[in-house]
């Protein structure tokens, strides 16, 4: 079984750094599949907490080769920031490979991004401004810049040039707001560039290599399902594909080189942005959640909006990628609660609804159906068998198994790699 894929399977932020980093020890490749700098992975290694945008989870562990895929976004700053981030935390010796199909997000995608939010009000998407849709819908449209454009000077140059001249365009006569220069943007793009030539590559001949020869590779998605561009909550989604089949499309390989999708969720709820929220805690516990869990966003800074567990979301996520390996995380956030909740279905007026709804307008009219059980203590942190996990911990976690009908193989503690407990071989 060589490729397993990581998925989210709520709004995004469950975890999966941890997770991708907690199984990058017994893996020789790890796979950044889609997204860009908006979405962050937070990763604690003996004490110290590490922070990244782009650069796959795996980096911490110097043998691995790690890859960002042709589905990423490409921020060149931000890679060089990160860079810049990993030497300074003596993070020196790594072996990376950047995809010379992936796009670039170039100054004027983060400034359309800006400028359109402010322009939707209150009716805005709740984006994190760093321009990724913007590179998206220039994907789509044919009429991105890709990394493989920067090897001829003046091919790129001859390419932004045309670029600008549509984008200056709009931000100049629709938001008035200022244009860009070729030259100001080129001069950052070529510098950075030649540090990060070494690395590219045509990554997707890479990765199927690997699975050829039967080494180990591990795919890791941004974001969560209900943030995918089809299947989550439109539009207050992302412009990728984080569910398993992104991985396909993002890195290059066809679907039979999957052998497992394990899909990360938190004890409970969060998302960032707005959008209908059917478990959410407008009250004291619901910021109880929120700071016990430090729930605050990796690249924003932006406070997570917190509810109890949803399961209706978590069975729609197995159904979608094909989930069978679930990494629960974050079980210590909710120790300390005298009585903990489980949506296992909603109610819209007197109708039942079981599966997760397509349309926002449904979804706002569903009331959560929960299940109460008695909570645990707050000490988790110290444990290292799931034996030792408290009864009524345990019974939550078969209740999540039992209603979403997939076995449960890791549960996470606290932060620290250490602090994962392994029910099952992911591999």
């Amino acid at each position: 079984m060589p490729a397993t894929v990581i998925v989210g399977a709520q709004w995004g932020d469950e975890g999966k750094g941890k997770i991708t980093d907690y199984l990058a020890e017994k893996v020789d490749m790890v796979v950044r599949y889609q997204g860009g700098n908006n979405a962050g992975h937070t990763v604690v290694v003996k004490g110290r907490e590490y922070k990244l945008h782009l650069i796959p989870s795996g980096i911490f562990y110097p043998e691995k080769v790690c890859v960002i895929g042709n589905g990423v976004v490409l921020d060149l700053e931000v890679l060089d920031h990160e860079l810049n981030y990993l030497k300074e935390q003596g993070v020196r010796s790594f072996n990376l490979k950047i995809s010379d199909r992936a796009h670039l997000l170039l100054p004027y995608h983060r400034r359309l991004d800006e400028v359109d939010e402010e322009r939707k009000g209150k009716n805005r998407i709740g984006t994190t401004r760093r321009g990724i849709g913007p590179a998206y819908a220039d994907k789509t449209a044919r009429i991105g810049l890709r990394v493989c454009d920067l090897a001829d000077r003046a091919s790129f140059r001859a390419k932004l040039a045309m670029a600008l001249d549509e984008k200056n365009r709009l931000l100049e006569r629709v938001y008035g707001q200022p244009g860009f220069t070729v030259d100001e943007i080129i001069g950052e793009v070529e510098r950075v560039y030649e540090r990060i030539r070494p690395f590219v590559a045509d990554t997707s001949l890479v990765i199927n290599q690997a699975i050829d020869e039967g080494r180990k590779v591990l795919f890791e998605g941004a974001q969560g399902t209900l943030l995918d561009i089809d299947l989550g909550t439109y539009p207050y989604v992302t412009s990728s594909h984080p569910i398993a089949g992104g991985a396909c499309i993002g890195a290059g390989i066809g679907p039979t080189r999957i052998g497992r999708v394990v899909g990360v969720m938190k004890s409970y709820t969060t998302r960032v942005g707005d959008g209908p929220f059917p478990t959410e805690l407008l009250d004291e516990t619901g910021e109880w959640i929120r700071q016990r869990g430090a729930e605050y966003g990796t690249t924003t800074g932006r406070p997570r909006r917190c509810g109890w567990l949803d399961l209706v979301i978590v069975r729609y996520a197995v159904r979608t990628s094909g989930i069978g390996l679930l990494a629960v995380t974050r079980l210590d956030t909710l120790g300390g609660i005298d009585k903990v909740k489980v949506c296992t279905h909603y109610r819209k007026g007197d109708q039942k609804v079981a599966e997760f709804p397509a349309s926002l307008d449904d979804l706002a009219q569903c009331q959560p159906v929960y299940e109460e059980l008695e909570g645990w203590p707050a000490d988790l942190d110290r444990l290292t068998s799931f034996d030792q996990l408290p009864q009524a911990a345990r019974a939550y976690l078969s209740l999540v198994e039992d209603l979403t009908k997939t076995k449960i193989g890791l549960v996470s503690v606290g932060r620290e790699r250490t602090q994962t407990l392994a029910l099952t071989e992911a591999f």
